[in-house]
């Protein structure tokens, strides 16, 4: 498996066979939702069934389906993989597999070139997220991206250990040294988020610490620190790098999904005031004909045939009849294409899992530039 990078994309989107379907599938296969590899065979059993009908028995389609459900079964590391995106042309030797960090709509397009439209979009989405862990004698930052972890730093505090409190006893100034340690720990903690935030760069932070800290910790973070900070995250310093690394993911989701809703919200308002912005499939393409689409908004695994007239690009939900057939090209996944519309007319895509304010306006809609 090959991760999402530039060359990757650009290698796939440039990829042409001159009229040899190429066969793209991409799969969920978020282990927090299917516990097993037979969940993992079902879901793609599900996508398998309905692209073989669709298939006409076109030989070289059966082949990179045939290939596909072969890479799965046999099974692979999903310990860092929630999704996969595969892609295959028989006839041109083509067979390439991207790991994906973003749950994705289960679904097999055929067509002339690859279907990116998605692996776009979650490149699109990368950002790094700090996650700041903190106790009484440490401090561990760590930045990921992509889930992948790409810095670490750690130190540690002056201790007690070696402190005479004899004497400090007989004043009593122990607690005032011990908070005064404290103090001065969060403060280097904060200093050394900070740090991280300038020379290596993240969108959002978590932290974890004991609750008396928490309060001083936020307190003394950076304003460019506290305006990043998502919340706290459930680990000490002293967890391994696994749970630090689902705890990030957990905070990442939670933040995405509140990202989500508040563009949602934001979609909704601006249709409800007839400003620039609209819902529903119909409108939605009309206003892609029109390049008008600043920002495409469209739930999780929301599919459906369509047309696109091959005279003008235009994409239709229901086949016109103001033109000829001959014009007029049949696409299994409309929503998809219009996806791969919009990022090559450079607007941003979002795709929305499981909300519900969208769903009941269409499953789709787009902030218009004009």
């Amino acid at each position: 498996m090959t991760a999402i990078t530039e060359d990757t994309l650009r290698t796939l989107a440039g990829f042409r066979t001159e009229g040899v379907p190429v066969t793209t599938c991409y799969l969920d296969v978020d282990g927090r939702r299917l516990l097993t590899q037979r969940d993992v065979e079902q879901e793609l059993d599900t996508v398998l069934r309905s692209a073989r009908s669709r298939a006409n028995g076109t030989p070289s389609v059966h082949a990179d389906l045939d290939r596909i459900e072969g890479y799965v079964r046999n099974g692979f590391d999903r310990s860092r993989v929630r999704a996969l995106a595969l892609f295959s042309c028989s006839e041109r030797d083509l067979f390439e597999v991207v790991a994906l960090p973003a749950r994705v709509r289960s679904r097999v397009v055929v067509n002339d070139m690859p279907a990116v439209g998605q692996l776009e979009a979650i490149a699109e989405e990368k950002c790094r997220f700090g996650v700041l862990l903190v106790d009484r004698k440490r401090t561990r930052m760590f930045i990921f991206e992509l889930d992948e972890l790409v810095e670490t730093t750690e130190s540690d505090s002056e201790t007690l250990r070696d402190y005479d409190t004899r004497g400090e006893r007989e004043r009593g100034g122990v607690q005032g040294h011990v908070d005064a340690v404290a103090s001065q720990h969060v403060r280097g903690a904060a200093a050394l988020a900070f740090a991280s935030l300038q020379e290596h760069g993240f969108e959002h932070l978590c932290i974890g610490c004991p609750d008396d800290l928490a309060g001083e910790l936020e307190s003394a973070l950076h304003p460019y620190l506290r305006e990043r900070l998502r919340g706290r995250v459930p680990v000490t310093p002293q967890a391994s790098l696994d749970a630090i690394r689902r705890a990030a993911a957990d905070a990442e989701e939670t933040t995405e999904r509140a990202r989500e809703a508040d563009l949602v919200r934001r979609l909704l308002d601006t249709v409800a005031s007839g400003g620039r912005a609209v819902t529903g499939l119909t409108p939605v393409l009309e206003a892609l004909a029109e390049r008008r689409v600043e920002h495409l908004i469209v739930s999780h695994e929301f599919e459906q045939e369509g047309w696109r007239c091959r005279r003008t690009g235009a994409l239709h939900a229901v086949r016109p009849q103001r033109d000829d057939a001959a014009s007029l090209h049949h696409v299994e996944d409309v929503v998809e294409d219009a996806i791969d519309d919009a990022l090559a007319q450079g607007a941003e895509v979002e795709i929305c899992v499981a909300n519900a304010d969208l769903d009941v306006h269409g499953r789709i809609g787009a902030l218009l530039r004009y």
